[in-house]
């Protein structure tokens, strides 16, 4: 089962705050096809908002496909996003790996490799150029 918690700092809505913590739990295999979300009511009492905001990120969810609402039930998750099925995963988690290790090796700590990350990951999808072949470097 999902435990949610907001982060009144991050600058990011309580809403999506939400979304984010299921897309992270379905991504990381916590929750599968066929789970119950906590029911509205439970997480804006655990997190303190109002319901209307559970509502709002349990209706992007259901329009995302990944949930659907059964009627005096609750919500359960239609699918999830796990890429280890995909073809890639192993080959690309190796040389995850050994480029982790690369940044070990150099002195990186484990904040730097994840601003790093973060920041190639940000300037693809702002679209920003990296190397020739496509890579942010």
């Amino acid at each position: 089962m999902i435990e949610f918690h907001l982060d009144a700092r991050s600058g990011v809505a309580p809403y999506r705050q939400l979304v984010q913590q299921v897309h992270r739990a379905l991504h990381l295999g916590v929750l599968a096809e066929g789970d119950r979300l906590p029911t509205v009511k439970d997480v804006a009492a655990q997190v303190a908002v109002n319901p209307n905001t559970v509502l709002k990120a349990y209706r992007e969810l259901e329009y995302e496909g990944l949930v659907a609402p059964r009627p005096g039930v609750g919500t359960f998750v239609t699918r999830t996003l796990d890429d280890t099925a995909h073809p890639e995963y192993e080959a690309l988690r190796r040389e995850l790996d050994d480029w982790l290790v690369r940044a070990r090796a150099a002195g990186l700590a484990d904040e730097s490799v994840e601003a790093l990350v973060l920041t190639a990951l940000r300037a693809k999808a702002a679209g920003r150029p990296g190397t020739p072949d496509g890579a942010v470097r």
